[in-house]
Parts: structure tokens; sequence; C-alpha cells
């Protein structure tokens, strides 16, 4: 049996450019997202700061960025929103408000699995998926042990059922 892996051997991986991850003690190694991602993650990020960040909720980091949610959990997402006090020179410690994951090809099965299952144990209260492929939002809150969805759209405007006030532009994420 191989042992889990911890945050302190997270820490001693070097930089070599590529993005890790520790999933219950698992490494993962993630490829460089794409420029659809990338301007799709810019525009997102632009959209949740003004939401997020103007009313004091909470701050808006883009990977990466590591969120530490227990000593064997260290993801990146691709958006965060760290809730007030949350925020170290470690990263993200503890369950965020708010993780976003822009689907590829090579994450999706992954980030929809083994990820947003893990999100849920370790109290996640919002899992959102975008696909810049499919040009579809979906928004899935935690209730109980498990996301259900809460909102999805793939064009206009995407208000939120559950942060009044926030209305997405899906038209401009997609431009």
């Amino acid at each position: 049996m191989q042992a889990k892996l911890t945050y302190a051997d997270y820490a001693r991986i070097p930089d070599d450019g590529k993005r890790y991850e520790v999933l219950e003690g698992g490494l993962l190694v993630t490829p460089a997202p794409g420029t659809a991602h990338q301007r799709v993650s810019y525009r997102l990020q632009h959209q949740l700061v003004v939401y997020f960040e103007s009313r004091g909720l909470g701050e808006v980091f883009a990977a990466p960025i590591d969120v530490i949610l227990s000593d064997h959990d260290i993801l990146q997402p691709d958006l965060v929103v760290a809730r007030p006090g949350q925020i170290s020179k470690r990263g993200i410690e503890g369950s965020p408000l708010l993780v976003v994951e822009i689907l590829s090809p090579s994450t999706e099965r992954r980030d929809r699995t083994s990820k947003a299952s893990r999100y849920a144990t370790l109290s996640v209260p919002h899992l959102w998926f975008v696909d810049p492929d499919r040009r579809i939002v979906e928004c899935h809150r935690l209730e109980g042990a498990r996301y259900v969805l809460a909102t999805r759209g793939s064009e206009g405007s995407l208000p939120h059922p559950d942060l009044p006030g926030l209305v997405l532009d899906l038209d401009q994420l997609w431009r």
C-alpha cells in the first residue's frame, strides 16, 4: 500500500511548470489549459470579482492557487472564491465559498467525478462547471452530501438563485 501524500510532500514538489494537485493523498498532474479555457476563465473571473469583492463576500483567485482542503487534499480549481480570513501565505485554507472548474476533454471526467465528490465531502457549498466547447455554465449547490443543479445556462443572462444580485453575462463569456 502506497502512503498518502500530505501537504508537506506536495510543498516539496519542484516547480517544473506543471500543475500538480493532491486528491485524497494521490498525485494528479494536469496539462496547461488552452486559449479558449484561458479566455473564459479571465472573463468569468472579472464578473465574479465585481460581484463578490464589491460586496465584501470574498476574494476571487485564478489558478494556480493552492486550495488546502485537508492535509491530503490540495487542489487548484480554475477559479475560487475564498471567504474572508481563509487566505494564508500557503494559499486558501479550508472550504472556499465557490469553486469553478472549467472543463476540457482531458479533465472533464475527473472534475465531474472524483474532484466533485471530494469537494462535497469537504463541504464546498458551491461548485460550478463551465464548458467552453459546449458553451454551458452549470451552477451546483451542496445539499447534504452531494451537489444538485441550482441553475444552468448557455446564453444571455444567468441569475444565480442562491446569490442575490449575481447575474452572469454568458454572451460575454463566449465572445
